[in-house]
């Protein structure tokens, strides 16, 4: 059974940092394109930051030079630093992981964690 499981989310105040963590089970997790993704209230689900398994990344405008996103395949999770953090950045984190051509295409979904950005 193939999970992605998040954690790290919270209540932070504006301009302060948090870490999620997505790991995986069940899948050989380096093979898979990772990516961030979050849903604010009333708004469609966006993409926030990729990594592909050659650690090649690639941001959403609204947060680069603030995010980073790596992965640890010995450890079969990805990580999301956020730093600068703004009331917009309010929204539900998922996970999501993707293999591409050649492999055959699948596609994995974490619950998601909550990070709330609020003085």
């Amino acid at each position: 059974q193939v999970q992605l499981v998040e954690s790290g989310g919270g209540l932070v105040q504006p301009g302060g940092s948090l870490r999620l963590s997505c790991t995986a089970s069940g899948i050989f997790f380096s093979i898979y394109v990772v990516g961030w993704y979050r849903q604010a209230p009333g708004k469609q689900r966006e993409l926030v930051a990729t990594i592909t398994s050659r650690n090649n990344t690639n941001y959403a405008d609204s947060v680069k030079g603030r995010f980073t996103i790596s992965r640890d395949n010995a450890k079969n999770t990805v990580y999301l630093q956020m730093n600068s953090l703004k009331p917009e950045d309010t929204a539900v984190y998922y996970c999501n992981a993707e293999s591409l051509p050649p492999l055959l295409y699948q596609t994995y979904w974490g619950q998601g964690t909550q990070v709330t950005v609020s003085s």
